[in-house]
């Protein structure tokens, strides 16, 4: 490893030991007796080895006593990206998954969303679905909140980094108290955008949120296109999730020839959009994704829980789609990236057992993924992602030896990440 460095301000933090990452070219880096420096603002000044620590603490100005040693069985490991992820569906999270997408939508869904309009309760529970998130490392997450602008502004700063969206949704026959007028919901994501920027917060921003296509008429897909246009605002929305939705995709937008194309008319796939599941994307629409630079979250915990099918992961990255995670609460039964990952691997092997010339992902390009990965579907890899110079040191400190940990180490003497994410 070659000692880099950039050219920010004073040293105020500097690191030593294994940092393990991914780069577009590797989808595993293993960084053994690094050194990192991490300047005031919070971002990486330098990554260099070990054995030139006299030469980087002269050149940078620290001392060389004040520099954090990790343990034998430590490791830094970027803070995973949580893609996709309904905040407001936290409080039933592990219930309530005996029914398809649609279905579940109307029966669960829809009537426990309608009760965040009670501040109390929404802050209750965005208050907790966020700090259980950061405890299983999750430091960046795409939120998806409710039709309730009050109740979405409260998903503020934690200090975990997050896009919210105000979710919104014309359209809707089961929960009829349950959606908004076109004009309402224009009106009400304005004052969401507004509201949250004036909050002035670091790490939380706005993301322009249509539900999906069903829930949404044609006026107010229009509307919101040219809201995230106007604001250079980010996307996210579903779709392709499940066969019979597909079939009322076709019925209520019988002039578009695919799901793809209704987003993409109304401006909505941009290389700032990700949109979530995608399971029975054709290759043409994946090629559509990919001359847009829009994103899919892969949730493939959501994706068996609710029998909606599986995403073939390979596929989409065989056609240069950006690919991230996302664990897709309450569809999803666990909170937890590390449970994504998972999944992904299962939901891969799975594909492979039905056809054995598909192609495996690794456990090292479902790591990539899980951090380098998120960051690029999110469109936020200028600042987050790897331990590259510049970005910000957004990392999660791992000790696989911790006493009560998932696991046992009999001949490991050095880190081992794989042990950690499969316990």
């Amino acid at each position: 490893m070659a000692n880099s460095e950039g050219s920010s301000g004073p040293v105020t933090h500097v690191f030593r030991g294994t940092f393990i990452h991914s780069t577009p070219e590797t989808a595993l880096q293993v960084l053994e007796d690094a050194l990192l420096g991490v300047d005031t603002a919070g971002k990486i000044s330098f990554i260099g080895k070990g054995e030139n620590l006299l030469e980087l603490s002269q050149k940078f100005g620290f001392n060389p006593s004040d520099v954090n040693q990790l343990a034998q069985h430590e490791f830094f490991m970027p803070g995973m990206i949580d893609t996709h992820i309904h905040a407001s569906q936290y409080s039933y999270a592990g219930t309530a998954l005996d029914m398809p997408l649609l279905q579940w939508l109307n029966t669960y869904t829809f009537p426990v969303e309608s009760h965040f309009k009670d501040l109390e309760f929404a802050k209750k529970v965005y208050t907790q679905v966020v700090k259980r998130t950061l405890r299983n490392g999750t430091t960046t997450a795409c939120y998806f909140a409710t039709i309730h602008t009050d109740a979405s502004l409260l998903l503020d700063d934690f200090g975990q980094r997050a896009l919210v969206g105000k979710v919104c949704m014309d359209r809707n026959n089961s929960v009829k108290h349950y959606r908004e007028t076109v004009q309402e919901s224009v009106d009400e994501t304005h004052r969401f955008i507004k509201e949250l920027l004036n909050k002035k917060y670091p790490l939380v921003k706005p993301v322009v949120t249509p539900r999906f296509a069903p829930s949404c008429t044609e006026a107010l897909l229009e509307q919101l296109g040219t809201i995230a246009k106007n604001n250079n605002l980010h996307i996210q929305s579903h779709i392709s999730e499940n066969i019979d939705e597909l079939k009322l995709v076709k019925e209520l937008f019988p002039d578009s020839e695919t799901y793809t194309d209704i987003y993409h008319k109304f401006n909505l796939l941009t290389d700032k959009t990700i949109m979530a599941h995608g399971c029975h994307l054709s290759d043409k629409e994946l090629t559509v994704f990919r001359e847009t630079g829009t994103s899919l979250s892969h949730c493939p915990n959501s994706n068996v829980s609710l029998c909606s099918g599986i995403l073939d992961a390979r596929n989409v990255l065989n056609h240069k789609v950006k690919l991230g995670l996302g664990t897709d609460v309450a569809g999803g039964y666990s909170s937890s990236i590390l449970d994504a990952v998972r999944r992904t691997l299962d939901a891969s092997k799975v594909l492979t057992i039905q056809n054995p010339q598909h192609q495996t992902l690794t456990f090292e390009e479902v790591f990539r993924l899980a951090t380098l990965g998120g960051s690029q579907a999110l469109s936020l890899d200028d600042q987050i992602g790897n331990f590259e110079i510049g970005k910000d040191f957004d990392a999660l400190r791992v000790n696989v030896a911790a006493r009560g940990g998932p696991i046992d180490l009999v001949q490991c003497k050095e880190p081992k990440v794989g042990n950690w994410v499969s316990s």
